[in-house]
């Protein structure tokens, strides 16, 4: 899987088309929830992108801290349905936290997790903190990573 990552104002044309067809495709489509995507928080992320054979296959986007988050943080984590057996996720969210860790040397990482995928964010360091609570009609729960830097 090829890996770009881009701030919003650099993407193309074809890049971002292909990011909101992933997220619609995804999140709209796939899990049935209807939900305002376009929420405006694009302009201040940067795009992890996964492309093969020149399909976007995974995505997330990644805020530095303050922008949607009090801390760091990662959303939108999307693998298209045809390539999950593929650990793609893995990649993906890799990217993600070394995107952070690159530009931002951030201490803590926050996300909100479906709650089906907390075992997968665990493999990544990630700790559930407080309650599930429903965000979009779907189960969620906040979870952090604590960056131990020597």
């Amino acid at each position: 899987m090829e890996l770009i990552v881009k701030e919003f104002n650099v993407l193309t044309i074809t890049e971002l088309y292909d990011i909101l067809a992933l997220r619609s495709e995804v999140f709209v489509v796939e899990q049935d929830c209807v939900y305002q995507d376009l929420d405006y928080k694009d302009q201040k992320a940067w795009h992890v992108m996964g492309y093969m054979q020149n399909k976007l296959v995974a995505y997330t986007r990644v805020f530095a801290p303050g922008d949607y988050f009090e801390n760091a943080s990662i959303g939108r984590v999307i693998v298209v349905s045809s390539h999950r057996s593929k650990k793609l996720g893995h990649s993906i969210m890799q990217a993600s936290i070394s995107a952070l860790l690159e530009r931002y040397n951030v201490k803590q990482i926050d996300i909100s997790a479906q709650s089906y995928l907390e075992r997968f964010y665990q493999t990544h360091g990630f700790e559930s903190t407080g309650e599930e609570y429903l965000e979009d009609g779907i189960p969620h729960k906040k979870m952090i990573k604590i960056i131990n830097t020597p």
